[in-house]
């Protein structure tokens, strides 16, 4: 068991460890003038980053917008995806306009954003809700699609009504679906949190996020390393939060897992 468990641990890392290595290989031989980033340097520049402050200060600004983006994304994006699923009426009329503005990327959305609502937290939460509000809805109507329709037929000569069968056939049938729109809305949101803080985070400092940091570093000092830091900062606590869904998906619908 500890030679199996030890050789899987082998695979996760080795291809990280193979691509450090050729980076670090990479970053030294370019010339030293050019500023590229390498391990060693990135490295460097986390441990300052993280000793000041800014990094721990941006990183709580932006998975708070984040948070915020994204429950009001399944607020919107579940109790309509089961209706959409449910009744076809309502998915008939609903329909076109999902799949018209589900096409628009969030960042098209930043000029509407800031004359709506300004710069700062409501703007950056309203681009996260709208990235992670499509595939959290799509996959909710495919879920509830989903459901053996011999459930609903079963519930329904047991007298139950829509409302009950709805919560208690099609919701619980859903989630293994309504699982996989989070894990993707979660990815779309962080994507769309550093294009949001680029464009309407704070206007000085840290505090306005990882976004508005990394565009800091890259207007005024030029800082590549911070700069890598701070993509390696979003794409880390993106996988562990992936990485957290899934786990969670596997406790609670372990039939579902594989």
């Amino acid at each position: 068991m500890n030679r199996v468990r030890s050789a899987r641990l082998l695979r996760n890392i080795a291809s990280p460890i193979a691509f450090l290595v050729i980076w670090q290989l990479w970053g030294a031989a370019q010339p030293q003038r050019g500023g590229y980033p390498v391990p060693e340097r990135v490295l460097l520049a986390a441990q300052e980053l993280i000793r000041t402050g800014d990094l721990p200060i941006a990183f709580l600004v932006s998975i708070q917008r984040v948070a915020a983006g994204f429950l009001l994304a399944c607020l919107i994006a579940v109790p309509l995806g089961l209706l959409m699923g449910y009744f076809r009426l309502v998915e008939r009329n609903l329909d076109p306009l999902v799949q018209t503005f589900r096409s628009v990327a969030p960042i098209a959305l930043v000029p509407l954003a800031i004359i709506w609502f300004g710069t700062g937290n409501i703007s950056a939460i309203f681009i996260v809700a709208y990235g992670a509000v499509w595939p959290l809805l799509i996959n909710t109507i495919h879920g509830v699609k989903g459901v053996d329709i011999k459930l609903v037929r079963a519930a329904q000569t047991m007298g139950l009504s829509r409302g009950q069968i709805l919560r208690t056939v099609i919701l619980p049938g859903a989630l293994p679906s309504m699982f996989v729109g989070v894990r993707l809305a979660m990815g779309v949101a962080w994507g769309a949190i550093v294009a949001a803080e680029l464009a309407v985070g704070a206007k000085s400092g840290s505090s306005g996020g990882l976004g508005q940091m990394m565009f800091l570093f890259y207007a005024y000092s030029v800082e590549m390393n911070n700069i890598v830091v701070c993509m390696i900062t979003v794409g880390l606590v993106a996988f562990v939060i992936d990485r957290s869904l899934r786990a969670l998906q596997a406790l609670l619908m372990p039939w579902a897992t594989r």
